[in-house]
């Protein structure tokens, strides 16, 4: 059985969840409310995180464009997205939250601009 311990980001209380975990059954205590056990079992079976950075864009008044993930984005392939990320470039002009890569690494997230970027 392995036992961890991690704070729960899910709501504002902060509470250190105890987990254990036995194959695929997962038991979590300390936990202050509902989304506590639903975020611990996710991160245990699933992490995922939120993505930001920026991507090259031609044509504007700045060299990068920033953008972000639609989805919080499975954690074990975010430097493989990362690297598609970083050869990629756009074209001005782009709209905020305009699609900059549809289904990225067939995961069905996209990655949206952050912000308008005209010529």
């Amino acid at each position: 059985m392995q036992t961890q311990s991690i704070i729960c980001v899910a709501c504002p209380k902060g509470c250190r969840l105890q987990i254990q975990r036995d194959g695929e059954e997962v038991l979590v205590s300390n936990q202050g409310c509902k989304r506590g056990v639903e975020y611990a079992i996710g991160e245990m079976k699933d992490p995922r995180r939120m993505v930001a950075t920026t991507v090259q864009i031609e044509g504007a008044r700045h060299p990068l464009l920033p953008v972000y993930s639609a989805a919080p984005f499975p954690k074990a392939r975010i430097f493989e997205l990362l690297a598609k990320l970083r050869s990629l470039k756009v074209q001005a002009p782009v709209k905020e939250g305009q699609i900059i890569l549809e289904n990225a690494l067939d995961t069905g997230i996209s990655i949206l601009a952050s912000r308008d970027m005209e010529q």
